[in-house]
């Protein structure tokens, strides 16, 4: 049937390319004006002039823009807490054009490889949307379709994208982004392969085998291509439709999700690392199912050492093990200030997990005191010359700072310590090292 090379088209690059190209510029020009000026480019004004700008294009720069939000110590707090406030909201494609997008993936003869499929999209994103469709052997179905001539859009957002970090790098020192934004475009593009997302989700429905309260669905390979991926459809309503609900049910969901997300992460090196809302479901029993397996990121068994030396050395009080745990993970020239810079903002994160007792996660866990933390963070960096974070620091923080809303959310109280220490027990590199070469063996 052969698929065309649609998303590799020159046109369609040089037309997004123009379509942003003139906002890059008046980004570059508020900024030169602002040091000019002598203005702090934190600024809210600055803020919301770029925040503007991206709600404006829409597209993958959104995702991208939601992503930078959840890592508090990327960017001044201001630009965060305005990036926070996009929505993808992407208009869904109609009927006719869903018929053409699902001939050029499956054939002219798509239909008949479906017993029934719904045309208007449930659900729609800034990358694809998802039909709901029945298979020849009566099955319900969950179809995930990538919009058209999406990685020539990508690659235009990213370099436009780039061009404005650099812009902020020239004039705002405190934090290199370069290793950071590497990732962001390396994972962002690896979430146009729905392939490679199929081999994901089943690398996730292996490592959690064994957990009867999470559920992941299934990839339909004979009914899937690099961006028509089709999976088992599986019911359950948002998690926030329980936020009123008995504490207990409250409970079991949050636990099945810090078991669902963490339990790959330190027992295979592998975490999922978009815990948006829109990416899990729960049932009326508090079992959780996890969709969206394209953002997953592998982490080395050394970087893995070094998040396990940080929390002990955060729990027992011990700055050298805390220098080893930033060495371990690509930091370099390391003073006293400027671990105690890290520990700051890693005592956040890790504060819900250092109290053996049952408690909310917000205690300390809250966004005011997210933003609080990683101003004080970013005024420490600056007076000690600035920083480049290692690039597995993207998903990690995501991770944390993103599981952490939904557990405020809920309101869950639990102990979070105990359930840390259940996953990590019996931790070592060597055994880590030997399940990802059994895991991700070909």
């Amino acid at each position: 049937m052969g698929m065309k090379n649609e998303d590799s088209t020159f046109p369609k690059r040089l037309k997004r390319y123009a379509q942003v190209s003139g906002a890059v510029t008046g980004i570059a020009a508020k900024m030169g004006g602002a040091k000019l000026r002598g203005k702090s480019l934190n600024d809210e004004e600055y803020a919301q002039f770029l925040v503007g700008w991206l709600g404006s294009l829409k597209g993958p720069l959104i995702k991208v823009a939601q992503l930078v939000a959840m890592i508090p110590d990327f960017l001044p707090p201001a630009y965060a807490q305005e990036l926070a406030a996009l929505q993808s909201d992407a208009p869904a494609m109609g009927r006719l054009f869903v018929k053409r997008r699902l001939r050029n993936e499956l054939g002219d003869e798509w239909a008949d490889k479906f017993a029934d499929f719904n045309l208007q999209a449930c659900h729609a994103a800034s990358l694809g949307q998802v039909h709901k469709a029945v298979s020849l052997k009566g099955e319900t179905l969950a179809c995930k379709l990538q919009y058209p001539n999406m990685a020539a859009v990508v690659d235009a957002d990213l370099a436009q994208l780039k061009m404005v970090l650099k812009l902020y790098d020239k004039f705002e020192t405190t934090i290199d982004h370069k290793e950071i934004l590497a990732e962001i475009v390396q994972h962002l593009l690896l979430e146009l392969d729905y392939e490679k997302e199929a081999q994901n989700m089943c690398l996730f429905r292996e490592m959690l085998r064994q957990e009867t309260n999470v559920r992941v669905p299934t990839p339909v390979p004979i009914l899937s291509t690099k961006r028509f991926l089709t999976m088992s459809w599986e019911e359950g309503e948002k998690l926030l439709a329980y936020k009123n609900s008995a504490l207990d049910l409250r409970n079991i969901m949050a636990r099945n999700l810090f078991r669902g997300w963490y339990l790959p992460f330190y027992q295979y090196g592998i975490l999922h690392g978009d815990p948006h809302m829109g990416n899990y479901r729960t049932t009326p029993e508090g079992d959780i199912i996890i969709y969206d397996f394209g953002c997953v990121r592998t982490f080395t068994p050394v970087f893995m050492s070094g998040v396990i030396d940080l929390y002990h050395s955060l729990l027992h009080n011990k700055p050298t093990l805390a220098k080893q745990a930033y060495e371990k993970w690509g930091f370099s020239q390391l003073t006293g200030d400027l671990i105690e810079a890290l520990n700051l903002w890693a005592r956040y994160l890790y504060g819900p997990l250092l109290q053996d007792k049952v408690r909310p996660i917000e205690d300390s866990f809250s966004s005011q005191k997210g933003r609080d933390v990683a101003r004080e963070v970013h005024a420490l960096l600056k007076r000690q010359g600035g920083i480049t974070p290692p690039r597995e620091f993207v998903f990690v923080d995501r991770a944390a700072v993103g599981l952490g809303s939904v557990f405020m959310h809920l309101q869950a109280q639990l102990n979070w310590h105990q359930l840390f220490e259940e996953l990590i027990q019996d931790f070592c590199e060597e055994k880590l090292k030997k399940a990802q070469e059994k895991l991700l063996a070909p």
